[in-house]
């Protein structure tokens, strides 16, 4: 089946807005086995909105429709989805009175304007947004299927797993369950996972579990992709290779899934029952910023302090933080040595790397160093394993 996403805004088409939407929909519909064929964008204009529509309907099997479900006029998904299929534009009783209730729970009175919200073209079919105000629809353009989702990021991607893609896995004739696995790690590139991995039977780039690479400094994602008839048979062939390259890829994994690498340090944090200081240089509070905002943070981060020099033993008896992180960055010309220090009452733990790379590089580079230090420091692991991005 050949699937087209098409995007639509202003924003996204003089690059004012980074259209991340489209990485996210291409990626996961790939990882279901979906085709995208192509990729366009379109501005809020009428008339070429219109045409790309039809264009998309005469060669696509299924089309993505993603924003332009707003309240403002410069919304035109609806409008102009409905002069295509040749229909009006109806009002959808269910939907303004979910609109009208969500609003009401907030202590407020919808706008006149978000009507607009509910007018659907004639014969739609209803796709639900659980957590927005612009639902989602489904209808026929020429030859091909089009389903509008919302701009919203957390709106579209909860849309897109839910009500999309089961519906272009029913249209494509694709069966079965899919399972995407990830393993986030740090320290590593992308040849040395591909080479660390080799030979696992069953795992390949077009074997039974699909294996990927997506590198984005300083993390490397390494995904497991599958399709089985069921969930138990999904798991049945997935459970050994998982392990296997969780073995393999061992303590330079951070975090799985959905974790980020702050989430489990913030984890292990509260199995000790330990609380944290974290003093920085020249990164200037991004390690502090990662684990602040976590949920239950407040419970566990004392301390977070920026300064020209920063001792973790010092910083640890001053803020009464049962462990001090500290991160300590200089940077040269095209490198930066980076000071890891860790204190916790029993030892004071030091961890030094030359990491290459420009400015904005090394400071990245050393967040991810000290907060990796802290990971393995709370678990056990050995916090000296040299990574690839360390110069010898």
């Amino acid at each position: 089946m050949r699937v087209e996403i098409l995007c639509t805004g202003d924003e996204i088409l003089t690059g004012k807005t980074i259209n991340t939407n489209y990485s996210f929909m291409a990626r996961r519909l790939n990882e279901v086995g979906l085709d995208v064929h192509w990729g366009t964008t379109v501005g809020d204009d009428r008339e070429t909105l219109l045409a790309a529509f039809r264009q998309a309907g005469e060669r696509a099997d299924a089309v993505i429709v993603n924003g332009g479900l707003g309240p403002t006029v410069d919304d035109l998904s609806q409008e102009l989805a409905a002069e295509a299929c040749g229909v009006e534009l109806v009002l959808n009783e269910h939907w303004l009175q979910r609109m009208t209730e969500s609003y009401a729970r907030r202590g407020r009175v919808m706008p006149a304007n978000n009507r607009k919200q509910a007018m659907l073209p004639a014969n739609a079919e209803f796709i639900d947004n659980p957590i927005g105000t612009a639902c989602g629809f489904a209808v026929t353009i020429g030859r091909a299927r089009f389903l509008f989702t919302p701009g919203v990021p957390r709106e579209m991607r909860r849309m897109l797993d839910e009500q999309v893609i089961p519906r272009l896995l029913k249209l494509s004739g694709i069966t079965g369950v899919t399972r995407l696995k990830r393993f986030h790690s740090f320290g590593i590139g992308e040849s040395r996972a591909d080479e660390m991995l080799a030979g696992i039977p069953g795992l390949a780039i077009d074997g039974d579990i699909k294996l990927g690479f997506q590198a984005h400094f300083p993390q490397l994602e390494t995904k497991l992709a599958i399709r089985g008839a069921d969930e138990a048979d999904l798991e049945r062939r997935l459970a050994p290779v998982e392990a296997e390259v969780r073995k393999r890829l061992g303590n330079f994994v951070v975090a799985e899934d959905n974790q980020s690498l702050e989430g489990v340090v913030l984890d292990a944090l509260k199995t000790a029952g330990k609380t944290l200081a974290i003093g920085e240089t020249v990164t200037g509070g991004i390690v502090a910023a990662r684990i602040a905002p976590l949920a239950g943070a407040e419970s566990v981060f004392k301390l977070g302090t920026i300064a020209k020099e920063v001792s973790a033993e010092a910083l640890r008896k001053s803020s009464g933080a049962d462990i001090a992180l500290t991160v300590d960055t200089k940077l040269e010309d095209e490198a930066g040595t980076v000071t890891i220090g860790i204190a916790d009452g029993a030892q004071t733990i030091k961890r030094e790397a030359k990491l290459v790379g420009n400015r904005d590089w090394v400071r990245t580079g050393a967040c991810e160093l000290g907060l990796d230090c802290l990971r393995r420091h709370l678990l056990g692991l050995p916090v000296d394993e040299r990574i690839d991005f360390e110069r010898r």
